[in-house]
């Protein structure tokens, strides 16, 4: 396996892989758009909530379908600005804009959740099946989205224990 090969685990040979080389690492530490993602990320979050509990709601009860359907066009919306400032970031962090091998299978599945979440904006503006399908896709979007967000989160731990195991590493060698 050559050392620029996407790996769902991170590892090569059995050992683990950094996420980051220092160059990358100072890149990510030095751009605003590391900022960005990081307020961007728990903003969709929250969206996502409040839009989940509207279409659930309108699913249990059919009360609420414009709030359920605003809410879902504003996720999608914000799906679309953190998915292209999160390209720039990968762009400026590792010389790529998509698919770089620290983030491939997570950009992969981010491509399910954007087609998802597009599926649903073409289904409602060109009136395509009824307001419960809709809710239906909106569901799917979301559990692909939930999923997309778990392999972040995940990801974004597996840094923070490189780091510190680079911290205390250079802390023994010292």
């Amino acid at each position: 396996m050559r050392s620029n090969d996407p790996s769902f685990a991170g590892t090569k040979g059995g050992t683990s892989q950094p996420l980051y080389t220092p160059e990358q690492r100072r890149r990510r530490d030095a751009t605003r758009w590391t900022l960005v993602q990081g307020i961007l990320a728990p903003v969709q979050f929250l969206i996502f909530l409040i839009s989940l509990a509207l279409v659930l709601r309108y699913l249990a009860t059919g009360d609420g379908a414009t709030a359920a359907t605003v809410s879902i066009v504003v996720k999608t919306l914000t799906l679309y600005t953190i998915m292209i400032t999160g390209s720039i970031w990968e762009k400026v962090v590792f010389g790529k804009w998509l698919f770089v091998p620290a983030f491939f299978w997570e950009d992969v599945f981010s491509m399910l959740v954007l087609a998802l979440h597009t599926g649903y904006l073409v289904a409602l503006f060109a009136g395509l099946g009824s307001e419960r399908d809709r809710m239906l896709l909106a569901l799917a979007a979301y559990a692909t989205y939930a999923i997309n967000a778990t392999q972040f989160l995940l990801k974004l731990r597996a840094a923070r224990l490189q780091g510190t195991s680079t911290v205390q590493t250079l802390a023994v060698a010292a």
